[in-house]
């Protein structure tokens, strides 16, 4: 590589790193908690305890009706609708349902009914409280909503140049070292330079990856109003001038209907009518596998609200699939312990990488300023001898 390219590539390198470092710590530092969010919430004593059955009941746990279970929750806020009602795949004894003042409310209630017996376990508080929900706003959109979301889809791309940049850069870097080196007993800059070097040689697949999902993941209310202008929109023309439904249908029934025309998969979410994931005249039914994985792929299911009949079924666009698929990828939260355990620790690694990377810039930075005053400050002492030499000649 000649010099002139490998001076771009170095000025992109840091350019590219220090613009994003800063975002890029936050989100490592935010992102380390919402790895083990529901152990966290366990620990603050967020998670529901699921009620013991008595032994008749838990030998053969039944399944209650899902419009009991609708009315357990509505019961504590006869004024409010129902919104969404649904079920983790590791907590099939709970349905977490959702009420609000209106479809689109964002102060809903959530409510824990017991999946067997129709009855209300708690209100829980989600996403462990307010620290989890705290660090997820920052993680996600700085606060800032969608153009939160946008910004840091933005860093997340000058992230990958950095990374890019750097793996160019590494090869001529140690051309004279074998791999792993870091020199000892020199300067301690020159150490931080080949620590960072080599974690970030080493965390370079994980990064590239949790970055690249990061950004798709900024996307998803994007892609989501996308989906709703084209997908959703075609399979709701038939209702464009209906009118709204003068009563609502069974939701079991519903239920049992879109399970019947989706064997082998299981209900995600439902979402109710007037709802951004439904129509004002249908209940959207979201199926899902049985898998680690594929339980986060969805598979819409509209249902007429008014007579339960199905009206569309189909798989979910390639870009849905995408951002569904980063998810998982970017927490690492679909492996189990291990994996958790395997992304916090490359977690930390990044963060010692864009730790000492600001490091390096700011040592550099006054390295170079105090040459410059050193320089400044020796000019006046040369200054006598080169008269005297002039007086000389």
């Amino acid at each position: 590589m000649s010099n002139q390219s490998l001076r771009r590539w170095s000025w992109i390198h840091k350019w590219s790193s220090l613009v994003c470092t800063v975002f890029m710590l936050l989100l490592c530092l935010t992102g380390l908690p919402l790895i083990y969010h529901h152990e966290i919430g366990h620990l603050l004593g967020n998670d529901v305890e699921v009620p013991a059955l008595a032994p008749d009941l838990a030998a053969d746990p039944p399944r209650a009706n899902l419009d009991d279970v609708i009315a357990a929750g509505k019961a504590l806020y006869p004024g409010k609708i129902m919104m969404y009602m649904s079920q983790e795949i590791d907590e099939p004894a709970i349905w977490n349902v959702t009420l609000g003042d209106h479809p689109n409310d964002e102060h809903y209630k959530p409510i824990a009914v017991d999946a067997r017996t129709a009855k209300v376990i708690t209100e829980p508080a989600f996403e462990g409280g307010a620290f989890m929900s705290t660090m997820l706003r920052l993680h996600v959109d700085l606060f800032a909503g969608l153009p939160g979301m946008l910004f840091l889809g933005a860093m997340g791309l000058l992230l990958i140049v950095a990374i890019v940049s750097g793996v160019v850069l590494y090869a001529p870097f140690m051309r004279k070292l074998e791999f792993g080196t870091v020199r000892e007993g020199r300067t301690r800059r020159l150490k931080w330079l080949d620590l960072h070097n080599l974690l970030g040689i080493v965390t370079l697949v994980w990064a590239l990856v949790v970055g690249a999902t990061g950004v798709v993941n900024t996307l998803a209310d994007v892609l989501l109003k996308v989906w709703q202008a084209t997908e959703i929109a075609a399979m709701l023309e038939p209702y464009k001038n209906a009118k709204p439904p003068a009563h609502l249908a069974s939701v079991d029934a519903a239920v049992k209907t879109a399970m019947a025309a989706e064997p082998g998969m299981q209900v995600a979410f439902i979402a109710f009518p007037g709802t951004p994931f439904a129509s004002p005249h249908h209940y959207g039914v979201f199926m899902r596998g049985d898998q680690a994985f594929s339980s986060r792929l969805y598979k819409p299911v509209l249902i007429d609200a008014e007579t339960g009949v199905i009206t569309d079924h189909r798989d979910l666009p390639w870009y849905l699939t995408a951002l569904l698929i980063s998810q998982p990828l970017h927490f690492g939260d679909y492996g189990g312990g291990w994996m958790k355990f395997l992304w916090a620790m490359l977690d930390l690694a990044t963060i010692v990488v864009l730790g000492s990377g600001l490091y390096l810039w700011v040592k550099r930075g006054r390295s170079a300023k105090a040459g410059a005053t050193h320089t400044q400050e020796a000019a006046p002492a040369a200054q006598p001898a080169l008269a005297r030499t002039g007086e000389s000649r």
